[in-house]
């Protein structure tokens, strides 16, 4: 995750949320420095929690009630307990009346104080949101990001291997496309990671002899995903550079994606074989293996029981 003060998050997250700064400002600076790859994660946004403390505090009525409940000295310890620690910010919820004391604990910490007017948990759930794509760890790939039978895709190859070219044949087929180019993706959750294009590129499709194309506008809005998990890489290779070929399995591997191992198929290019059709075959095929089945040890457990058996 590259650097981000908390002055930055605030200033990305206000106009969404209505959030206003109330007291803190002096933790603008404060460099948001520590992997929070997984937005989601409870550590990093939800209710406000004393003893595991998130490092965004989301405080709604139950608990600006428990507060005003406790005693003044004991109210006191415990506000320095939440504006103590790993927590960079602490959002009222649901427009409630921020006491004197939050602010000056918030001053004196250097905690972002803000007041929002939403639902406290309808503020927990979308900041989680938010949060995952904003800070997950990013990696821009080259190729064409689609959605092949409701499993994301990245087409890879090299240049003028044909990417664009299938990608607009699958559209054509009724798949939907991500992103042209330099898809972006991020790591969502420990296992996950989501492929989106960039705001740029969003809609377009480049192919030579035909320009830049919006496929949105050409095919219409359900020839688009806005994003998609990121589930199988097919590699374009010439034929030539792609010899002694398995017959029996797919000239698959894994490849590491942020950390994630990603299924990677190699696809031979030729002139006469119809690519759509084997990238659809090969997302098939992904989806039965997914699911324990392999055709190609089936033949072999098949010739096996033909040689085992008498006569």
């Amino acid at each position: 995750m590259q650097n981000l003060t908390v002055a930055e998050l605030i200033k990305s997250l206000e106009n969404h949320f209505a959030l206003h700064w109330i007291a803190g400002k002096n933790a603008g600076e404060h460099d948001i420095s520590k992997n929070f790859s997984w937005g989601s994660h409870p550590k990093v946004i939800g209710h406000l929690n004393a003893i595991h403390p998130n490092h965004v505090q989301v405080i709604g009525q139950i608990e600006m009630a428990y507060i005003d409940r406790l005693p003044h000295p004991e109210k006191l310890r415990f506000l320095g307990e939440i504006f103590g620690g790993a927590t960079f910010a602490i959002i009222v919820a649901e427009a409630l009346m921020i006491p004197e004391d939050f602010k000056k604990f918030a001053n004196n910490n250097a905690v972002a104080l803000l007041e929002c007017p939403l639902p406290s948990n309808e503020l927990v759930t979308e900041l989680r949101y938010a949060l995952t794509g904003m800070l997950a760890d990013k990696q821009t790939l080259h190729g064409v990001f689609m959605e092949v039978i409701s499993v994301g895709v990245l087409l890879t190859g090299e240049s003028s291997i044909g990417k664009s070219e299938l990608a607009l044949e699958l559209v054509s087929r009724g798949h939907r496309l991500i992103a042209d180019d330099a898809p972006e993706f991020a790591r969502i959750t420990p296992d996950i990671i989501s492929g989106s294009a960039p705001p740029l590129l969003q809609d377009l499709l480049e192919v030579r002899g035909l320009g830049i194309l919006n496929i949105r506008e050409m095919y219409g809005d359900g020839a688009i995903k806005q994003s998609k998990y990121l589930r199988l890489m097919i590699n374009l290779v010439p034929s030539d550079k792609h010899e002694n070929l398995d017959r029996i399995h797919s000239a698959s591997s894994q490849r590491n994606v942020l950390g994630v191992e990603v299924s990677e198929i190699t696809l031979p290019v030729a002139p006469g074989r119809n690519l759509a059709v084997m990238v659809e075959a090969a997302v098939l095929d992904y989806l039965l293996k997914s699911r324990g089945y392999d055709a190609g040890k089936e033949l072999i457990d098949r010739q096996k029981k033909l040689l085992e058996s008498p006569g």
